[in-house]
Parts: structure tokens; sequence; C-alpha cells
């Protein structure tokens, strides 16, 4: 017999997954991810959070959106990180509450580590750097690895 959490949960995640492979695809092809790819990652995750948790719940995930965003900013003001990929970093942070912030970032650190070993490897050994005179398509498409290790850090939370 399925049980009603479990069928609301598998929707979610399988609606996660479709967001997270749309924005690795335009992340590979275009080297972007569409804003309205982070604006229905984030609602989503703001009424999923809601869903299981009431009011409370969607404070935390609202406070993790919150300062997943500042940070992603300053990175971004850094040319550290695409704007996209703060955006749908922050977007992916409101699947999780606040308090769960860290186990988000190791989860996405661990995926960028093992696709920078394998776009390293095919390039030839090369290490992916950003720098002002790269074409985009020299750069490491990260939105994979964001979508990857919030994927992961949403289903095993």
């Amino acid at each position: 017999m399925l049980d009603q959490a479990n069928l609301s949960s598998s929707a979610l995640l399988a609606l996660l997954a479709i967001l997270v492979t749309y924005a690795s695809w335009t992340d590979v092809k275009q080297r972007r991810i569409p804003n309205w790819v982070s604006a229905v990652t984030l609602v989503a995750g703001l009424s999923a959070a809601f869903a299981v948790g009431g009011i409370e719940q969607l404070g935390w995930s609202a406070a993790h959106f919150a300062v997943a965003l500042v940070a992603g900013m300053i990175l971004t003001a850094f040319r550290w990180i695409g704007a996209g990929d703060a955006k749908f970093y922050a977007a992916i942070a409101a699947w999780l509450p606040i308090q769960l912030g860290l186990w988000l970032l190791v989860s996405v650190a661990l995926a960028g580590l093992v696709l920078l070993v394998a776009f390293s490897m095919k390039r030839r050994g090369r290490i992916a750097r950003t720098s002002a005179g790269q074409s985009d398509f020299d750069k490491l498409p990260y939105g994979i690895a964001i979508g990857l290790g919030g994927l992961l850090a949403v289903a095993l939370a």
C-alpha cells in the first residue's frame, strides 16, 4: 500500500531531479542556468518545506535560501562563481532548513570535486581555471555539481 507521505516525497524528489537535469543540461550547453529554473526550484523548495513542517519549516528554509543567496552574490562579486550558479545553489538551499546548510555545502563540494576530476581528465589533465580571458566553454559547468550535490543532500536528509 502506498503511503501518502512517501508518494509526496517521491514526487517532490522527481520534480527536483527534473529541474536539476534541465539546469545541468543548459549549463553544459550554454554555460548559463535560466532564471526561471532557479525560480521554480525556489518556489518548489519553499512549498515542500511548508508542506512538510508548516510555517516553522518554511522559515528555516527561507533563512537558508537568504544566507545562501547573500553568500553566492558575494562570491559572484569576486568572480569566483557565476550569478546563475549562485542563484541555483540558493534555490536548492530552500529545499533544506538552515540547520542542514553544512550538509548541502559538503554534498555540493564533493560533487564538484568529482566533476573537476572528470572535467580535467577530459581536458587532458589541465585544471580548469576561471579568468576574464577565457571562453565560457573553458570554464567548469558547476551547475552540474550544484544540482547533483543538492539532489543528493535533499534525498538523504
